[in-house]
């Protein structure tokens, strides 16, 4: 198996801690392009802004994305949750990050995706998603747990609601 980097982020107190992989296991011999993105919990009370993602396969998902050369990921973070929900937002706190390793057909690349996770609010809608192929999705909080696409959004989303044993599937 080829080796890969490690991933570390600052913990508690400071200290460096490894990023958790979800998902897929890495595939022998493929090369992966790191792309870091930003993905947002949004919650009013007890539902949740999502996004469902008809192509390449139909998908709820966090809200958000890449983060552009030279973008601030906060700045990215408004971008793409306006782009794929057309809400506006307040951002409340960084929740973490986590890895997956994955084929994104949309843009013909495997990616060693770097995604770091913030808690948010809603605050207006002011138009329509912009990205094709997404639409803005509010679903109880608790759905999510079950309806989200990939396990870290999962394991995030459990960790604010204080949910033990979130699979890494």
């Amino acid at each position: 198996m080829p080796r890969l980097p490690r991933q570390y982020g600052t913990g508690n107190h400071g200290t460096k801690q490894m990023i958790r992989r979800y998902g897929e296991q890495v595939k022998q011999g493929q090369r992966y392009k790191r792309r870091p993105g930003v993905y947002a919990i949004l919650l009013d009370g007890d539902e949740m802004l999502a996004t469902h993602q008809a192509e390449p396969g139909p998908e709820y998902q966090l809200p958000g994305g890449g983060i552009d050369a030279g973008e601030h990921p906060v700045a990215a973070l408004h971008r793409e949750v306006y782009e794929e929900t057309g809400w506006r937002i307040a951002v409340e706190r960084r929740l973490g990050a986590f890895r997956r390793f994955t084929y994104m057909p949309e843009y013909d690349l495997w990616a060693e995706k770097v995604c770091t996770i913030y808690l948010a609010r809603p605050v207006r809608r002011l138009a329509p998603p912009s990205e094709a192929g997404h639409t803005a999705v509010w679903m109880p909080v608790e759905a999510g747990l079950d309806l989200l696409g990939n396990a870290g959004d999962r394991a995030m989303l459990a960790r604010v609601l204080g949910v033990r044993g979130a699979s890494r599937g």
